[in-house]
């Protein structure tokens, strides 16, 4: 598979509006307690970077992406921020799970930025990062290789004409409810949605059961989201 697998987890947290009510002084306190413990895993992690979704969707207020080689690491951090101040008023709406791999299409289909192994997750630490459980249909499965190849191969064409969105997948088989994360790393969203009305037109798109929820996430400090959330 070219290198040891990672495991790449998309967390996202929505804290109790009741908790902006308690005084300045014990939310401050609660704020510390959380960054101490990310701060103690992100050497345990290879990648750990914050997003705001504040203003942005109501269901959920910030993402922790974090990727590891070890499902523990992903436990136990859990585990920790679940017992802080903060940790207390949170929930996490949506939690995904997913597993870095090759794609069996992905062969005489690379471009500059995006080639070599896709067991290792390379951030480009761009401003925004929209993210997305994705489904299959069973009948995409029961195509000819060939045939998947193919379609494949046109979704790929389109991506080399938005060179300035990267994109990551991740692979849920067996793993989450979903069959791929997929990740979009850009500067402009107005890039990424015309991407994404260009792929609707395409024959592989017919074969999707389901892409949603979609998050539209804005890389900040983990200080200034949590300051922000009141």
């Amino acid at each position: 598979m070219g290198g040891k697998r990672q495991l790449v987890q998309y967390a996202f947290y929505k804290a109790d509006p009741a908790w902006r009510r308690l005084p300045s002084g014990q939310k401050e306190s609660d704020r510390k307690e959380f960054l101490k413990v990310v701060e103690e895993f992100a050497p345990r992690l290879a990648v750990q970077r914050a997003y705001s979704l504040i203003g942005v969707r109501g269901d959920v207020d910030f993402l922790l992406w974090n990727i590891t080689e070890d499902l523990d690491t992903l436990q136990d951090m859990a585990a920790r921020l679940q017992k802080t101040g903060l940790g207390m008023w949170l929930t996490s709406p949506y939690r995904y799970l997913a597993m870095t791999r090759q794609s069996m299409y992905i062969k005489g289909h690379q471009h500059e930025g995006q080639e070599g192994s896709r067991t290792r997750v390379t951030v480009k630490g761009s401003k925004y990062l929209f993210v997305y459980p994705f489904v299959k249909t069973r009948a995409w499965y029961k195509l000819p290789m060939a045939d998947r190849h193919k379609m494949m191969g046109v979704h790929f064409k389109v991506g080399h004409d938005f060179p300035n969105v990267y994109i990551h997948t991740a692979y849920s088989y067996g793993l989450d409810d979903q069959e791929f994360m997929l990740g979009f790393e850009t500067d402009s969203p107005s890039d990424f949605l015309d991407l994404v009305m260009v792929l609707r037109d395409t024959e592989a798109s017919s074969y999707t059961e389901r892409d949603v929820p979609i998050f539209t996430c804005v890389a900040q400090d983990l200080p200034k989201i949590l300051n922000d959330l009141g």
